[in-house]
């Protein structure tokens, strides 16, 4: 991959310069909103003090979506199209591809709008082994965007399946965001049935709850990610930027909208007891990731807390990560889970 060149201050375009403000901002500890009472934090996963089984033998192996994984863990969508965006891209995807995890890609529609961007998000040459989601927005299929750009940016980067994502709350509060999310679900349905790909749907810190999953299980899509409060609040990023002081308020009234992760996951869940589930949104670390795992999901996925070990390198990623794959083991194997079936027969409570 060429090097992408710094711009000039204030020369990028409105969508470039977005992403740049989108990773400083959600390096600042404001941007990490709990739910309150409601994290992972506040949920205890059953203890076995005989765990029957050994350290050395606990399994996180699986398989998402026909690839096979090292854990049930992928690398959340983050960024793109700067050339900050490649560096972090590129560190991600070689820590993924190094520990056998999954990864998905921040939003590609800046490439429509500045073609050399596309770059940035080509990462499949250092990972050509792991699984690989591109990312559009679904709301840009309201706004002239048709299953042509689907197959494109998947394309483009030699992805495994498409993520599309839901940000009606962040729109809101972004300047000049867009917000005609009306019969969204028919056109996420036409996408699915006309994609020979995966096609899931994730949010974007805000939740899904049962009434949404079934929708998107009517439109055929292969997953969910719930991406729940109690990680990033984009309301809040949003609110941050947007020079309006009355608007800026708006960040601190919707800071805690949204489902809970921990209620998304076991409400969806419930609802939709085959649907391929993806718990993110406030996953801090191993434990979390055993905890909802239990609660019902497939697999767990996690960007922020990668985010700055990111901007230095991917050895700093694949050492954050390896702690995390660790916890996960060692909550297994406390919980008396030899395996990830195991885990999912195990009790969790709130605290």
């Amino acid at each position: 991959m060429s090097a992408v060149p710094e711009s000039e201050p204030g020369s990028e375009p409105e969508i470039v310069r977005r992403k740049g403000h989108h990773i400083e901002l959600a390096l600042d500890p404001g941007s990490q909103i709990a739910a309150p009472g409601q994290a992972f934090a506040d949920y205890r996963l059953e203890h076995r003090a005989l765990p029957e089984c050994s350290l050395e033998a606990v399994d996180t192996r699986c398989t998402l979506l026909g690839k096979k994984l090292s854990a049930p863990v992928l690398i959340g969508s983050m960024t793109g199209g700067l050339a900050q965006g490649a560096r972090i891209n590129r560190h991600l995807a070689e820590a993924a591809q190094q520990l056998g995890l999954g990864m998905g890609l921040g939003s590609q529609r800046v490439i429509f709008e500045v073609p050399e961007a596309q770059q940035t998000f080509e990462v499949r040459s250092f990972a050509p082994d792991i699984l690989l989601l591109a990312n559009l927005g679904a709301v840009q299929l309201n706004l002239g965007f048709s299953e042509w750009h689907c197959r494109e940016v998947v394309a483009r980067v030699g992805a495994d399946g498409l993520y599309l994502h839901l940000n009606a709350l962040q729109e809101a509060i972004q300047p000049g965001g867009d917000t005609d999310f009306s019969a969204l679900s028919e056109q996420i349905a036409r996408c699915c049935a006309a994609l020979s790909f995966p096609v899931l749907v994730k949010e974007c810190g805000n939740g899904i709850g049962p009434h949404t999953a079934r929708l998107l299980q009517q439109a055929g899509v292969a997953g969910i990610e719930l991406s729940g409060h109690g990680g990033t609040s984009w309301a809040w990023i949003e609110a941050q930027r947007n020079p309006d002081p009355r608007m800026q308020r708006l960040g601190q009234t919707f800071a805690h909208w949204g489902w809970p992760t921990p209620i998304s996951l076991q409400t969806c869940r419930a609802a939709l007891p085959q649907m391929p589930l993806i718990a993110s949104g406030g996953i801090r670390n191993g434990l979390d990731a055993a905890k909802a795992l239990a609660m019902g999901a497939d697999a767990v996925s996690l960007a922020q807390p990668l985010l700055k070990a990111a901007l230095d390198s991917a050895a700093a990623v694949v050492a954050e990560l390896e702690i995390f794959l660790l916890e996960l083991r060692i909550a297994m194997f406390a919980a008396g889970a030899p395996d990830l079936a195991s885990l999912r027969q195990r009790a969790v409570s709130r605290i």
